[in-house]
């Protein structure tokens, strides 16, 4: 992806401070990349869960870890520059305590 077309999604799509720059876990980046590249589609394990989601990204299914167990999690594009955490839920609502 292009430089310039990358400063556009985020001045387009996010009202965020510049010197908070996107984050992708290196070796998750290199996955997908590898993935891109020879074009199949499989479940990627992921343990960090501040990885965001980038472009690249889109229509890939990631096993995302919520502590306990990996949940399976498909990207689409509404979920572009969120956080990877944000779909995997870490608590489970048993009742109120009352």
């Amino acid at each position: 992806m292009l430089l310039h077309s990358l400063y556009f999604w985020i001045f387009t799509l996010m009202a965020r401070s510049l010197k908070k720059w996107f984050y992708v876990h290196p070796k998750l980046q290199k996955k997908i990349d590898a993935m891109n590249a020879s074009g199949e589609r499989k479940v990627i394990k992921v343990w960090d869960r501040a990885s965001q989601i980038m472009p690249d990204m889109v229509w890939f299914t990631l096993a995302v870890h919520n502590g306990k167990q990996f949940t399976s999690l498909y990207i689409n594009e509404e979920m572009i520059w969120h956080r990877l955490g944000e779909f995997v839920a870490t608590r489970n609502f048993r009742w109120h305590p009352f």
